[in-house]
C-alpha cells in the first residue's frame, strides 16, 4: 500500500509536479528539498544558512508524517560546488544523534531555481 503526501501545508511548496513524500512498505521517501523559505523564495546567505533552511523544510515534512531525523536511514545531497562540503557537513551533522544515515554527496551542474544544494531523505517507520 502506498500513501502519497502531496500537499504538506508546513513545507515550502516548489512550483513543480511532485509529492513531498511517498510512503510505501514502511519507508517514507522525501522529495529533494532546497533552501526555500515559507514564501517559496530561495534564501540568500551562507552555506550554513541554506543548509539550515533545507533541513528545516525536511523537518517540517518529517513532523507532518510523524517521524524525526532519528528515523532517517538514507540521505542524498546534491551540491553545485564541492567547496561548500565542509560547511554543509557541519550543519547536517547537527541534526542527527550518534547514528548517521547512509549518505552520498553528488556535485551537479545546476539545481532547481538556482539553488546551491538539495537534500532528499528516506525514513523508516
Amino acid at each position: 500500500m502506498k500513501k502519497v503526501y502531496g500537499d504538506l501545508s508546513v513545507a515550502a511548496v516548489a512550483p513543480v509536479p511532485l509529492s513531498k513524500a511517498v510512503e510505501a512498505n514502511g519507508l517514507v521517501f522525501i522529495s529533494g528539498q532546497i533552501h526555500l523559505d515559507e514564501n517559496t523564495q530561495l534564501i540568500d546567505g551562507s552555506t550554513a544558512d541554506k543548509t539550515h533552511q533545507t533541513m528545516k523544510n525536511i523537518q517540517a515534512i518529517l513532523d507532518e508524517v510523524g517521524l524525526c531525523f532519528a528515523d532517517v536511514v538514507k540521505t542524498t545531497i546534491y551540491v553545485t560546488d564541492m567547496s561548500i562540503y565542509g560547511d554543509l557537513n557541519s550543519v547536517y551533522a547537527s541534526y542527527f544523534e550518534s547514528e548517521y544515515p547512509a549518505r552520498e554527496v553528488v556535485c551537479v551542474k545546476e539545481l532547481p531555481l538556482g539553488a546551491s544544494l538539495e537534500i532528499s531523505m528516506v525514513a523508516s517507520r
